[in-house]
């Protein structure tokens, strides 16, 4: 897999987190650089959650400057959620179970093999400074009490397929699919990420449940609009959800 040009990357042994080397690197990098680390000591999730890694298995960071506003810049999850998506279907091939969990979650056999935080700051010139953190089961996945109630059960590549492939390698897949990805979504607009992304979609058109920080709303995942809201048809009507937890099981 050849690597894409214009993006640099950085193979680091153990850290704390690579999105925390992201921070410490931005003034150095001129193009978009992915950082793998072999080992994270303190690697973290969504809403301060903490990621469970491992040297088996994939964390990564990708860093961009942006000419953008924050609110594009957003968008990259569901880039980087479809370059992810490619990845794997090239390694494993189409027939297995993947989808994509809105907002930021890759299923396979409908549990958790990756997720996707993104972090972002006004740099120079007023520039968007975007980290998108990466992690994914490729050997091995947490058991045990790590899993948050009504989390997705996570599911590693290697026990779901039998694929085994290591990190250095995985970010071959993943480098060259976000690239192609990319491009696309500066051709094209968010437009034609979003169709590709709703082909993916996990549990389109069925009853699901988003919590968000004030409010519990439960309805049919109708479809994410062009600002990346994630759409349910409820009981009083649509409602647009920009951030929430979503959950599958146990709805009612």
């Amino acid at each position: 897999m050849e690597w894409p040009a214009g993006y640099q990357r950085r193979l680091l042994g153990e850290v704390s987190s690579t999105l925390d080397v992201a921070r410490q690197i931005f003034s150095e990098i001129d193009e978009p650089e992915w950082i793998l680390a072999q080992n994270q000591t303190s690697p973290r999730g969504r809403n301060g959650r903490k990621w469970i890694s491992g040297e088996r298995n994939f964390s990564a960071t990708l860093l961009m400057r942006l000419d953008e506003s924050p609110q594009a810049a957003a968008l990259r999850s569901f880039v980087m959620s479809l370059a992810l998506f490619d990845a794997l279907v090239a390694i494993v091939g189409p027939a297995h179970g993947l989808s994509l969990k809105w907002p930021n979650d890759v299923l396979l056999n409908c549990g958790k093999l990756a997720g996707i935080l993104l972090e972002s700051c006004r740099g120079r010139n007023k520039s968007i400074e975007l980290a998108i953190g990466i992690g994914v089961n490729l050997l091995d996945a947490p058991v045990g009490r790590t899993i948050e109630k009504r989390a997705a059960n996570p599911v590693s590549l290697f026990g779901e397929t039998g694929v085994s492939i290591e990190a250095v390698r995985f970010m071959d897949y993943l480098a060259a699919s976000y690239a192609r990805r990319e491009r696309q979504f500066r051709d094209l607009g968010f437009e034609s990420i979003r169709v590709d992304w709703l082909k993916h979609a996990a549990r389109l058109g069925d009853i699901i449940e988003a919590v968000t920080r004030v409010s519990r709303l439960v309805g049919v995942f109708e479809t994410v609009d062009r600002d990346g809201n994630l759409v349910l048809n409820t009981a009083d009507g649509p409602k647009k959800i920009a951030a929430a937890d979503v959950f599958f099981e146990g709805v009612h």
